[in-house]
């Protein structure tokens, strides 16, 4: 049995918390929150569960656990993986990684000097959507890449940030690439590569009661393996979610991915080639006002599983998670004119 214990238990963490007690191969021996009333809730549904307020009595308590997940503040996440990688454990990030590529680094660095594994929870490249553009891209169906644009445009508003005290704060969320759109920064890294010769430009519209840093941007990019490519993106939308969307246009085809959360295939116009059936996307968990696209926590589980038994690689490993980190630092460098 592969031991867990979770610091932070939001709505991820309790999303974790299920996906481990679900697994037969895993156990939840320890959780781990600062919030009183998170900590008499658990202690009520799970009273045979160690129940702790920091990370620093957990390491006291003595009792041991394989794997560290990270569900808290983004702030938090170097300083407790870095707890956790010198107390002997591997550890599972929940998006993002860090907040600064040098965090990121710092991580790395001591993962290797320990020995142990890093895992980045980057769910949505479990999508059947997202697994058949990897598989198109891979297998060179669309010949040349032209041009990439990615849209996401949510809702984010104060039924958002005022119910949730961290979120909004440049120290502990950093910014809404990192918050909200690291995933599809995530996919797109993993089907194009990397990106050079950034634009950015950054806006407030109306967020600045909420939020320590924009609500909007617009970044134009070329890839480093060919073509072209934007990444549009607001919180701005009024009252629910409008899309996330990748449309790829190259030289033997064009496709588009939508949805809120890039869950449906909504085009695809490709030469010589016809669009299979996929599988049904589960629907996002529900969480409250706003959704999250949390479907697929399960297959991280797995690999954590899969990997610490010596059956498999990790599928989002510390190199992938630093380079979303570093692509939306210099998409923000780019829009403040650094």
């Amino acid at each position: 049995m592969i031991k867990f214990a979770i610091t932070g238990l939001g709505h991820i963490g309790k999303r974790h918390a299920e996906m481990i007690q679900n697994n037969d191969e895993c156990t939840l021996v320890a959780v781990i929150d600062t919030d009183e009333a998170v900590r008499s809730l658990l202690a009520e549904q799970y009273p045979a569960l160690p129940v702790f307020a920091t990370l620093e009595h957990y390491f006291e308590s003595g009792i041991s656990a394989d794997v560290l997940t990270i569900a808290t503040p983004n702030g938090y996440h170097t300083t407790q993986a870095l707890q956790a990688l010198d107390h002997g454990m591997h550890v599972v990030i929940e998006k993002p990684m860090a907040l600064t590529t040098s965090q990121a680094e710092e991580v790395i660095l001591k993962a290797k000097n320990k020995n142990k594994q890093v895992f980045c929870v980057m769910q949505n490249r479990y999508s059947p959507p997202s697994e058949w553009l990897k598989g198109i891209v891979e297998q060179g169906l669309l010949g040349k890449r032209y041009m990439v644009q990615i849209n996401c445009y949510w809702n984010r508003d104060d039924r958002y940030y005022k119910s949730r005290g961290w979120h909004g704060t440049k120290a502990l969320d950093g910014g809404t690439l990192f918050t909200q759109f690291s995933h599809f920064i995530d996919l797109m890294y993993w089907l194009f590569g990397d990106i050079k010769n950034i634009q950015a430009r950054l806006n407030d519209f109306n967020h600045a009661h909420l939020t320590d840093f924009e609500d909007s941007g617009m970044a134009t990019f070329d890839f480093v393996n060919g073509g072209m490519g934007c990444f549009n993106f607001s919180t701005s939308v009024w009252d629910k979610n409008l899309e996330s969307s990748m449309t790829i246009i190259a030289e033997n085809g064009t496709v588009k991915v939508g949805g809120q959360y890039m869950e449906k295939v909504e085009y695809s116009h490709i030469k010589n080639y016809t669009l299979p059936a996929l599988p049904d996307t589960n629907p996002p968990n529900d969480y409250g006002p706003y959704k999250g696209s949390a479907a697929n926590h399960h297959f991280i589980i797995e690999n954590v599983v899969d990997t610490l038994k010596g059956g498999g690689s990790v599928t989002t490993n510390a190199h992938e998670g630093l380079k979303v980190v570093d692509i939306i630092e210099r998409i923000y460098a780019a829009g403040r004119g650094k």
